[in-house]
Order: C-alpha cells, then structure tokens, then sequence
C-alpha cells in the first residue's frame, strides 16, 4: 500500500503556499488543533469549579512557593516541577479560583503543543481526534486545572514522542531536536522515575537501532532528562543522602515497590476516585469501565493498520511509550490513582484515533454508514459517561474540600493564629487554610517527634486534629478537646479556653 495519508509532506507544501492563497495555519488545518486545545480549556473552566479549593497534594506543592503559611513537609517521591509552575500566581495571590484558571489556559496551550509535534505523522484531524479523545477524558479535565504533575509529564510525553518521531527520520531538523529535550525536560522536571520509564523504547531505538547515526537524537535525549532532573538529583544529595537513598525513601512511601498486581485497583479508582489507597470496595460499573477494555483493542487494531500501510514507527513508537508509562502503575506499587496513567492514555490517543478513523472510512455503502452510526452512537455513550464521573468527583471534591476550610474556620474561632502549627488527621490541608505549618509524628509525611511537639505547645498554638474523643497520644493528654466541623482538635496548653467550649 502506498503512504498517501501518512506522508511527509512535499518540498512545495513545507515552503508553504502563494500569497494569494488562505493563511498557512488554516490550509494545513492548524485550526482543528487549536479548537481542541481551546475547548479543553473552556471545558475545564465550566466543569472543574475554580473554587473547588485545593486537595492535600496540591496544598504540598503550592505551599512551598506560597506566602499564606509555611511549607508542608516534601517527601521524597515528590520533584518540584509544579511547584515552580504554579509560582508565577501562588507566590503573590492565595486565591484558588485564579490558580486554577491559569493552569486551565496553561494546561490548553501545553495540550496544542503536544499535538502540534505530531504534524506530518498523522493527518491533522486524525491528531485532532486523537487530542479530543484525550481532553474528554474525566480524568484529563479533572487534573488539568489542578497544582498536580501527572498531565504534564503526558503533554510532556506525547510532545516527546512527536518530535523524536521527526529528528529520527532527518536528524537535520533543529527544531525536533530541541522539541525532544524539551518534551523531556518537562517530564523529568515533573517527574523524573515517570519520565526515565516514557523515555525507555526512544532510548533503546536510539541506542540499538543504527546508533551512529543517531547521536544527536541520543544527545537531545539524555540532556533534556538530565535539565529537567537536576533539581531533583542535587536535592537527593543534599536532603537524602543520593539518588539511590531519595528512590529507597520513595519506595518505602509508596508502600515497597516490587512486583503487585494494580489493575484491579485501576478498575476501581475509574469511578472517581482520586487515591485508592487502600482499594477496597467494588469495581465501578460495565459503562464506566468498557473505555478502557476497548483502548488495548483499538491499540492493537492501529498497529495491524499501521503495519499493513507501511507506516509502522509513528504508531508502534507510541503505544511502546505508552505500555513502558503504564508498566510501574499496573505491576509495581500496590494502589491505584487514575491521575498515574495520564501519560500512557496521551501516548495511545492519537494511534486509537487513527484506527476509530480507519473504522468509519474502510468500509463502503452501507457497511459505511453502519460503521460510522457505531462508532458515533459508542462516542456519545463515552462522553457521557466521562462528563458524569467528572461531574461526581467534582461534587465530592467540592464537598471534602469545604470541611477543611470550615475546620480551619472553627480553629480560629478558637483563637488559633499564625505562627501556629497543626498535626493528626488532614492536617496539611486545614493548616494551609488557617495559615499555620504542619507537621507528622508517623506515617508517610513523619517529620517531628512526639517530643518537639509537646515543647512547641508550650510556646505556640498546637493543635492535634482527631475524629473521635478518647485517648490522645502522650504529649496530647493535658491539651484542652474542642468540637469542630470535621471531627475534635485538641488544643495545646496556652490555647484552653480562648474563644470556644470544650
């Protein structure tokens, strides 16, 4: 077969055509990317309520830049990629509704990139579908607004792929070279384990498949990884004591990794859940779940196409990006966040897109028209269930989010003012809306002792947050207890009896 839809363009078309004719963005069908990315971020706008307030995660990495209270505790699996990207709005500004309204815009220009490197591989509104298949995703529009990684090392990774796809078939073309250390660059400065595991098939081409021809590839590779990952390597040095001990430190929050059986746990987070950890309870229903059982077919149906055209590399490279992405999240940790597959889904959108595509134009006459009423009536039951999961997490968000605020409300009902510190349960986020630090005595985020606890009562307002009365730990046991929205606070000695009833 011959390469007619999938080729590079000519030497005419690449220098663009006359004066006289249609602008250059809207004769190559530019348009239909930029609507995407556009619509993505209206979506987002419309769906994920800006003042959904922010969750424990983003409180992490928001506060470190912020001004409103001190920085939470930086576990080690964390790098600092988003905090540095949310700094230009929360270092001036604690409004929540203003931070996600950038990362909406920002996250809707990083999706255009993304797909803007895939020009000339794929038609364009093959690229495009392939951007809305992603973008309507609940999980896409629920993360894309949010102070988290995982959507960027995906526009990072699809941008990579791109762009290697290019320099690696004229290693001439500056502009690839550079778009691959960026796409990298991204990944690891938000991610550096996720963005080594994308990275892993376009290393091994490099490395194996006519290598001396490929050292500029191979450099473009290897110093955008290390540019994004430099903070965190030299942060592992100087807190962790190197890389190996930061990753062994990470291993052990993450609960040991090793061989686990994930999938399961996947099936179970589709319905909206933001951390299944521990999963428990049943798997979501047929409808919620049927879109992922149908990515690996239509995966494996865009290879066979590809294939069968002469065109193997632009979908085979992918969807290995994709199943190399997925491998830790699947088999190696045992819990589930549907936010840690986002990359793999925006490495397999435009290969599935490109299938969908093939489905609805091979057949002719009325296996045509049968084809395309399938494929459409499939799409619409798809975006309705995605938009309703989204609207749930939403609500539910929404909702766990407001009891922190209204605790942080009781507290200083209660007179607790900055300089103050809380601990116990959901203290990072009710700390960072009463302006106070936070602090752990166990658990993943430990970084205090019972001890200095009980000598920082003494000379600030310390409060231990509970959902039930009873048997507070030692250093607890002569604080004064308060009902609050959300459960019990005890409160240090200087605080009993300021401005509420035990």
């Amino acid at each position: 077969m011959t390469r007619t839809s999938h080729a590079t363009p000519t030497r005419a078309t690449r220098h663009g055509p006359p004066a006289t004719t249609r602008p250059p963005w809207r004769s190559t069908g530019e348009w239909w990317l930029a609507a995407v990315a556009a619509a993505f971020t209206l979506l987002q706008l419309a769906l994920v309520r800006p003042g959904m307030g922010l969750g424990w995660d983003e409180t992490v990495y928001v506060s470190q830049v912020s001004t409103h209270a001190p920085a939470a505790f930086f576990s080690a699996p964390r790098a600092r990629g988003i905090t540095l990207l949310v700094a230009p709005v929360a270092s001036w500004s604690s409004s929540t509704g203003l931070l996600r309204v950038y990362l909406a815009v920002l996250s809707g220009l990083g999706l255009y990139w993304a797909l803007r490197a895939w020009r000339g591989l794929f038609p364009v509104r093959v690229i495009a579908a392939g951007g809305a298949l992603f973008a309507s995703l609940w999980i896409t529009l629920f993360y894309g607004p949010q102070a988290m990684p995982n959507y960027w090392v995906a526009v990072g990774g699809s941008a990579t792929v791109g762009f290697f796809l290019h320099a690696r078939s004229d290693p001439t073309r500056r502009g690839a070279l550079w778009g691959v250390a960026a796409g990298t660059a991204l990944m690891a400065w938000m991610r550096p384990t996720d963005a080594v595991w994308v990275s892993l098939p376009l290393l091994a081409l490099v490395l194996f498949v006519r290598p001396r021809r490929q050292l500029r590839l191979l450099s473009a590779l290897v110093t955008g990884l290390a540019a994004g990952a430099t903070e965190w390597i030299v942060e592992a040095y100087v807190d962790y004591g190197g890389v190996g001990a930061r990753l062994a430190a990470g291993s052990r929050i993450q609960g040991g990794l090793g061989l686990h059986n994930a999938v399961v746990d996947q099936l179970r987070s589709l319905g909206g859940r933001a951390l299944c950890r521990p999963c428990t309870g049943a798997i979501a229903s047929p409808t919620v779940i049927a879109w992922w059982f149908a990515l690996p077919l239509l995966a494996a149906a865009a290879l066979v196409i590809a294939v069968r055209a002469r065109r193997t590399p632009p979908t085979l490279v992918p969807l290995a990006c994709a199943a190399t992405a997925a491998v830790p999240y699947l088999f190696l940790i045992g819990y589930a966040a549907p936010r840690f597959l986002l990359p793999a889904y925006a490495l397999l959108a435009i290969p599935v897109a490109d299938a969908v595509a093939r489905l609805v134009t091979a057949p002719s006459g009325h296996r045509r028209t049968l084809a395309v009423t399938v494929v459409a009536l499939g799409l619409a039951g798809h975006l309705a269930v995605q938009f309703d999961v989204l609207e749930r997490a939403v609500s539910r968000t929404t909702a766990d989010h407001r009891v922190w605020g209204r605790t942080a409300a009781d507290l200083r009902r209660l007179g607790v003012r900055p300089p103050c510190l809380v601990t116990g349960g959901d203290s990072v986020p009710v700390a960072f809306a009463a302006g106070c630090a936070s602090a752990h005595t166990g658990g993943h985020d430990a970084n205090t002792t019972p001890a200095e606890l009980a000598r920082t009562g003494r000379r600030m307002p310390v409060v231990l947050l509970t959902t039930r009365l009873g048997h507070p730990p030692s250093y607890a046991r002569t604080w004064q207890p308060h009902r609050l929205t959300g459960g019990y606070a005890y409160l240090s000695p200087g605080m009993a009896g300021k401005g509420g009833q035990g």
